[in-house]
């Protein structure tokens, strides 16, 4: 395990914001995790693990040591007539390991194609796109606790999943170092086309029930998601900036009265989510920019970095939105993003 110091982590983030770590270092395997945990015992200072680098906002410098996870390897640890139970190491590219199902027709996760990130980003996140989650396909996280060095596992049930939550991102935050995931996916899929974007996208491509496939699915996921966001090798940003919000139905429904355009679902517990992306176009932000940072102009829930952007001036950014959409809608936007 070699440790750097002043390492840039320009290229580790997918906002390319240009700071420096104090100390790096990369975890490739088993040794290397031994030699962490008497790294840290002997050395304690403030630890960040790091995956893909897709769901971070950097500020400043990081003065302290920056885990960059690279454990990979894929492997069915089990398997019935109907189903299987994979494990994925937490460094695996997410959209390769969802390939990696889809090729083998094993369904549950089609739909969350081409979300940047890691497969260990995938349960602090419990990150979700059209009408599926993480949380919905895994069993089992495990890791090591940062603070005692003990190997621990986590059952879907103790992650406490909530929407783009987890324990790993409230009560264990910073402090639990995901190995791999287990997730059980299904032999016989059961195609997930309730978004009627999903379902556009099937017609143009001449796809109709009931011969619809996963592969099908993820083919027209792909195609939505490069239509309208922009690619992290050329624009900088980390995808969906802030979460959807939530809001009672009666604040809902005298909404609708004024904007009746707006739109949103019932998520139980008389509460009506709303697109946040919605809110930020609406209230006039779409293409907004300030220097290098702005809106992207295809989708107004990503913020994007057009070149030498710093992590100070894309937050500035997000707090101008966040007071524009309070203004005129009364609803306060949380970031989805981490910000460091």
């Amino acid at each position: 395990m070699k440790v750097f110091e002043k390492y840039s982590l320009k290229t580790h983030n997918t906002f390319n914001i240009d700071v420096e770590a104090e100390l790096y270092t990369e975890i490739k395997n088993q040794e290397d995790l031994i030699e962490l945990k008497d790294y840290l015992t002997s050395q304690r200072m403030p630890v960040l693990v790091l995956g893909g680098g897709s769901n971070i906002l950097f500020t400043k410098d990081y003065n302290g040591l920056i885990i960059k996870n690279n454990l990979t390897g894929i492997e069915i640890i089990d398997e019935k007539k109907d189903s299987v139970i994979i494990e994925a190491k937490a460094g695996v590219q997410w959209d390769d390991f969802v390939l990696f199902a889809v090729e083998n027709n094993l369904g549950g996760i089609e739909n969350l194609s081409l979300i940047p990130g890691t497969v260990g980003a995938s349960p602090i996140q419990n990150i979700g796109a059209y009408g599926q989650e993480a949380k919905d396909s895994i069993l089992l996280v495990k890791g090591i606790d940062l603070e005692d060095f003990q190997t621990k596992s986590f059952t879907n049930e103790e992650c406490r999943f909530g929407y783009r939550s987890s324990i790993f991102k409230s009560k264990l935050k910073g402090r639990f170092f995901i190995t791999s995931v287990h997730f059980l996916l299904t032999k016989n899929p059961v195609i997930n086309t309730s978004y009627g974007t999903i379902r556009k996208e099937l017609e143009s491509l001449g796809k109709n029930d009931p011969a619809i496939t996963i592969k099908d699915v993820r083919e027209a996921v792909i195609r939505i998601r490069e239509s309208k966001l922009p690619d992290t090798k050329t624009v900088g940003n980390a995808g969906s900036f802030f979460k959807n919000p939530s809001i009672n139905k009666s604040w809902y429904n005298n909404l609708k009265k004024e904007f009746r355009d707006i739109t949103g679902y019932e998520t139980g517990m008389d509460e009506i989510k709303i697109s946040a992306g919605w809110l930020i176009e609406n209230a006039g932000l779409k293409g907004f920019r300030i220097g290098n940072a702005g809106v992207y102009e295809k989708q107004a829930l990503v913020l994007v970095n057009y070149g030498s952007a710093t992590g100070e001036e894309i937050l500035n950014l997000s707090n101008i939105i966040k007071e524009k959409v309070k203004q005129k809608f009364g609803v306060v936007l949380q970031e989805e993003v981490n910000i460091h």
